[in-house]
């Protein structure tokens, strides 16, 4: 009983997210003192607590990647054309010295989910990555509209319990 409540209670969070992203969990209380958790404000009972979820653990682009990137940006690099990076399947941003990459992987394997990975550290990797504008970190997960900055297994939950 006492690993089932909080397996319960991370399902609810994993389906209350709406998108993979920032948003909002709202933990209260109703009259009748059973706690929810949800992506909406309580019209009823007591708030207990609000949380946030945001980007993931990541680990930080080198400076000479990073400026490549930036430069690829502002001249307007568009790989999007590409049907693979404009597809809808689930794409993973990676780089091979990332460990937050390897335990995305890891845990992407671990569940059977299939994915189109894209190096960071190859020309068309760092085309593809400042035209998504992926920020500066990686790994970095997209599946049609949804994106994953970053690495925790909750937050993978959570993108998976909502993926399209």
């Amino acid at each position: 009983m006492r690993t089932l409540i909080p397996l319960c209670i991370v399902g609810l969070l994993c389906c209350s997210l709406n998108g993979a992203l920032a948003g909002t969990i709202y933990k209260s209380v109703t009259p009748d003192g059973r706690v929810v958790f949800s992506d909406q404000q309580p019209r009823e009972g007591r708030l207990e607590k609000v949380m946030q979820f945001k980007d993931q653990p990541a680990s930080d682009i080198p400076a000479s990647t990073l400026s490549e990137i930036e430069r690829l940006k502002k001249a307007g690099a568009n790989p999007a054309t590409d049907s693979a990076v404009a597809s809808k399947d689930l794409i993973l941003y990676s780089a091979s010295w990332c460990g937050y990459c390897k335990k995305a992987k890891s845990y992407l394997a671990g569940k059977g989910i299939s994915y189109r990975e894209v190096d960071i550290d190859t020309n068309y990797g760092k085309v593809a990555f400042a035209e998504v504008r992926g920020g500066r970190g990686v790994p970095l997960m997209l599946s049609g509209t949804k994106r994953m900055q970053g690495f925790s297994k909750e937050g993978y939950d959570a993108f998976f319990a909502n993926r399209d």
